[in-house]
């Protein structure tokens, strides 16, 4: 059975909207990376900047107070600033536990 020109046409429409589909989706994985570049270069930056001036350290510390996100406060519990190492944390408590 052969191919009719309608059937062909629809065949490459939805092979180049599958390239097209392919290309934004590069796009935008490319686009995420750089982002990610950029905050990581600028949160460097900031910690730095933090470690020789103290209105810079406050500014974070203010930040690191009110990150909205409970997960991201979490990345920041046993950390005490620009230039320190984090402590190890403390066993979490399990509530199920009898004590």
């Amino acid at each position: 059975m052969a191919d009719t020109e309608l059937e062909r046409a629809e065949k490459r429409f939805a092979q180049a909207k599958a390239r097209l589909q392919g290309i934004r989706n590069r796009e935008a994985t490319k686009q995420r990376k750089m982002d990610t570049r950029r905050k990581v270069i600028l949160g460097g930056a900031l910690l730095d900047l933090a470690g020789r001036d103290s209105n810079a350290a406050a500014m974070l510390d203010r930040l690191v107070r009110n990150l909205p996100r409970q997960q991201d406060q979490k990345a920041f519990r046993d950390w005490d600033g620009p230039g320190s190492t984090p402590s190890p944390a403390p066993p979490e408590s399990d509530p199920g536990a009898s004590s």
